[in-house]
């Protein structure tokens, strides 16, 4: 009996030394294969933020006083703004002002009085009539000045485009400027763009799914609050290209 015993002690030690012994070269199969492994873990880097929601949500107010926050910090900034023209009250048209004061017309109603130009094509959205030259003047300028500098001390300065949308589109030169502005290293750009509604907008779509771009939906119910979380990401997309 007890040389039944001592065998089958010396047959479970056997094959837990056996065991371990296998343990050991599966951790160590392992461990190697780990150490030969170059693990890669993908972050994303935002260069530009841009702002979407409902028209009258807010979104050039913040993007005004995220300018003022970032100038204030020792950024520059460049670009221009959409704003509402109004006459006793009635919206009639639209300007575009540029963050140094200079301003231009985008859109206005169309005066009953006023006939369609001959010889020239017409764009307009809804009741608006875009001037397309007036916009061109006064926007694609701004886009070859900050592109010149490319490379230099610009990567701390902040482009404004307020917005990308359906007038400012009929401008194939300004379509071509803002993806190339997209694409440089020459600054960060802080923008605007429209919500999905009806027909998808070529650009806008772009822009929507950039991986580069943070876009921030503002709403009613979080425009007092999200101006800092709008800085803080401009802030770190300024560091990526410092």
């Amino acid at each position: 009996m007890i040389w039944f015993l001592k065998k089958s002690f010396k047959k479970i030690v056997k094959c837990a030394v056996l065991s371990f012994t296998s343990y050991c070269a599966c951790v160590n199969s392992v461990s190697g294969r780990a150490a030969g492994t170059r693990w890669t873990v993908e972050t994303t880097m935002f260069k530009h933020v841009f702002l979407t929601g409902p028209p009258g949500v807010g979104k050039t107010t913040l993007v005004q006083k995220a300018c003022e926050a970032l100038v204030s910090s020792g950024v520059g900034a460049e670009g221009f703004y959409t704003e509402e023209v109004r006459e006793g009250g009635r919206r009639v048209g639209f300007d575009v002002v540029t963050l140094t004061g200079a301003r231009g017309h985008l859109s206005r109603i169309r005066d009953s009085r006023d006939s369609q130009p001959h010889g020239r094509r017409e764009y307009t959205v809804g009741q608006y009539v875009v001037d397309l030259p007036s916009f061109e003047n006064l926007a694609l300028p701004l886009f070859r000045n900050i592109g010149s500098a490319d490379g230099s001390s610009s990567s701390r300065k902040v482009f404004v485009i307020d917005e990308i949308g359906k007038m400012e589109l009929f401008s194939q030169s300004f379509i071509r400027a803002v993806r190339q502005t997209l694409d440089s290293s020459s600054c960060t750009i802080l923008g605007t763009i429209p919500i999905p509604k009806g027909k998808p907008l070529g650009l806008v779509e772009e822009v929507r799914n950039r991986r580069d771009v943070k876009v921030f939906t503002v709403s009613k119910e979080n425009r007092n609050a999200i101006l800092q979380d709008i800085l803080e990401t401009l802030q770190e997309c300024l560091k990526s290209k410092a």
